[in-house]
């Protein structure tokens, strides 16, 4: 029971790699590595370098190595990127996620596993946010995902599919065993962002908006550690190897923090006091996005181990030295 990972060698999809390695389970990556590292990904993984757009080669890679799950994590994920570039957005998430589901159910994929996002719930007024909420995404990376869930949703609706739909949270900090954890130079997360300014690599940290109605004025998110989130998608491929019906979740621990609380949390794990600057609100931010967690909890027992803003940002700060003594070296 082989499984596809899509997007294997970035950021959340490198993860998934050492969790399934690590509980002895057969797997193969297509990735572009576009924004991905091949070095992230377990050595001796079987590993194709393409577009999940390419239906030759993604029929090759289920034929070959026959492959009954999908896990699909490939996707341009940078907000106010989408918002300069809204037909790449479509183009990467929406229409090569079609062309991933139409080749998978040709080859008689039965399961799928989608990475999807908080952004679809858009602008939310409670403290927070369930699956039964309204979505209406604010930026082109919001509406490409949420097109794709529509489309897993019909599909499944039409074939023999059974999925999972996890709609993460904000997923910070690295491996704790330091494999693997976020190495895009530009990453736009604040946790990264902060822990360079906090070793230097970052001259400083900008706040974009300082005036939401939120507790200090800065946005609040709901902070999960990445390897929480492999956890979610290790019980949901057994959810499904069991015979489980098709199910939309959140993926959050059910506690927001601010900006300056976690800059604070940076500054104070770290141990510098890194320069902060105030920018104007940047397009496509809503003001506040915290999960209700439960129904991930009791639908596939989803128990987390990281859920300590200073342990997410420790593996953070564990990772990022691991970066800068490899450029040293």
């Amino acid at each position: 029971m082989t499984v596809l990972v899509t997007g294997g060698a970035g950021y959340i999809g490198s993860h998934m790699l050492h969790r399934l390695a690590d509980n002895g389970e057969p797997a193969v990556v297509i990735d572009t590595l576009q924004t991905g590292f091949r070095e992230a990904m377990p050595q001796g993984m079987p590993f194709y370098q393409g577009s999940i757009a390419d239906r030759a080669l993604v029929t090759r890679v289920l034929r070959e190595h026959r492959v009954s799950t999908i896990v699909h994590f490939a996707a341009s994920t940078v907000v106010p990127e989408s918002v300069r570039q809204p037909l790449d957005y479509y183009a990467n998430n929406t229409v090569a996620s079609r062309a991933l589901f139409e080749t998978a159910m040709e080859q008689g994929v039965k399961q799928f596993v989608f990475s999807s996002t908080a952004a679809v719930y858009g602008q939310v007024d409670s403290e927070r946010v369930d699956e039964t909420m309204p979505t209406v995404p604010v930026s082109p990376y919001g509406w490409s995902k949420l097109m794709t869930e529509v489309m897993l949703r019909d599909a499944a609706a039409a074939h023999a599919l059974r999925y999972v739909v996890l709609r993460y949270f904000n997923v910070a900090g690295a491996d704790p065993a330091k494999r693997t954890g976020q190495s895009t130079a530009a990453a736009t997360h604040l946790i990264k962002v902060a822990v360079q300014a906090a070793l230097g690599v970052r001259p400083r940290l900008e706040i974009f908006g300082d005036d939401y109605p939120t507790v200090d004025g800065t946005c609040v998110r709901d902070y999960i550690h990445v390897a929480d989130v492999c956890t979610a998608h290790a019980d949901a491929l057994a959810y499904l190897r069991n015979g489980g019906a098709s199910l939309l979740l959140n993926c959050g621990y059910g506690r927001g923090f601010s900006v300056r609380e976690v800059i604070d949390t940076v500054k104070a794990v770290s141990g510098v006091d890194f320069p902060v600057v105030h920018s104007p609100r940047r397009a496509g931010d809503p003001a506040q996005v915290v999960a209700d967690s439960r129904l991930i909890r009791d639908r596939l027992g989803w128990q987390p181990a990281y859920d300590d803003l200073r342990t997410i940002v420790g593996h953070a700060l564990d990772w990022e030295r691991k970066l800068l003594a490899a450029k040293v070296a």
